[in-house]
């Protein structure tokens, strides 16, 4: 597998951890009541739930164009980032597994006016549900924050990814709630058991992810930044 190939699988899995970690799984709660309240009509609900996962995909690959294609843009600023990268990554993979395992925390960010654009997205119909994907995706909880911003967004512009990598991430972040949206159609009384399997795996998978981030980040520090290895 090649450097954009693992960047892919990377970027799908920092999504989907990023969908199950409490905040963002809270917002996803939201959706997926928001989603199942058509219960009776299972092709409006797999289709409300496609429209999310395209919402939150939208905001991240606009976030991705602005951040990774505008940084690399300036040709010197462009070789400088991706020089000093190398160094850069291990470090930031410490934090971010430091933040992962709970040893760290960042504030919180929302998008202005958040409260009031999603009460109105609520009410809509399958647009509607877009619209919301657009907004929670935007609505930056501190482990949300710190996968995207500490983590894909640099490994993005490491390897020039300006549409790809934000793309695979925003649909590991909607992936659980398509999914679970796929279940409210196939037969409502399977999600309570998802839902509770999926809280369970999510502690277990952040701190292992955590661990694994700071141990790569321990490594790529002694061999970009002190040449030990």
């Amino acid at each position: 597998m090649d450097a954009l190939g693992i960047g892919v699988v990377t970027a799908l899995w920092l999504g989907l951890l990023t969908s199950i970690s409490p905040c963002p799984l809270a917002t996803n709660v939201a959706a997926m009541s928001f989603i199942g309240r058509r219960v009776d009509k299972p092709r409006l609900v797999v289709l409300t739930g496609l429209v999310y996962t395209l919402g939150r995909m939208t905001a991240y690959v606009f976030l991705g164009i602005i951040l990774v294609a505008g940084l690399l843009s300036a040709p010197q600023l462009s070789h400088a980032l991706q020089s000093w990268m190398a160094k850069l990554i291990g470090p930031l993979l410490i934090l971010l597994g430091m933040v992962l395992v709970g040893l760290l925390t960042i504030p919180a960010a929302s998008l202005p006016f958040g409260e009031r654009l999603r009460a109105r997205a609520e009410s809509g119909g399958v647009l509607g549900a877009g619209v919301l994907g657009l907004l929670f995706a935007l609505s930056f909880c501190p482990i949300s924050a710190a996968l995207f911003f500490g983590s894909l967004v640099p490994l993005a512009i490491r390897l020039g990814s300006r549409v790809v990598l934000p793309s695979v991430y925003g649909l590991g972040t909607g992936l659980p709630v398509f999914l679970f949206a796929v279940l409210i159609a196939v037969g409502a009384q399977r999600v309570g058991r998802a839902f509770n399997a999926l809280t369970a795996f999510e502690k277990w998978a952040r701190t292992v992810t955590g661990i694994v981030f700071i141990g790569l980040g321990i490594y790529e520090s002694l061999r970009s930044i002190f040449g030990v290895i």
